[in-house]
């Protein structure tokens, strides 16, 4: 499924890396815990979380995470957002829960990260 799709099914807000949307995504990796995803994240896996600090981007970027998909209506600062521009990390944003998107994720076949 490409981030694209994606995008359109979880209503997100794309705010950086728009010309990455045809990149493929398998699996996926959920948590606000940032040790949780560099534990458990599989390399080229979409990251969801509600943590919107530089951490994020920095953990994404050496779990080699492939995007970053921020929940519950949170929106990372300039930052954050500079950082996933410059490692090439696509960040996008969604008004939904963290349970809803997994359980969207799955429904859709995606596979977790873990």
């Amino acid at each position: 499924m490409t981030l694209a799709e994606i995008k359109d099914v979880l209503q997100c807000d794309v705010l950086t890396g728009d010309d990455e949307l045809s990149m493929e995504i398998e699996t996926v990796v959920a948590s606000d815990g940032m040790s949780e995803i560099l534990a458990f994240a599989r390399p080229g896996a979409l990251m969801l979380t509600g943590l919107t600090n530089i951490q994020s981007v920095r953990t994404a970027d050496i779990a080699n995470v492939r995007a970053i998909i921020y929940i519950r209506g949170k929106r990372p600062a300039d930052k954050a957002i500079n950082l996933a521009r410059e490692s090439n990390i696509p960040v996008l944003a969604t008004g939904l829960g963290m349970f809803d998107v997994c359980g969207m994720l799955r429904e859709l076949g995606l596979k977790g990260g873990m």
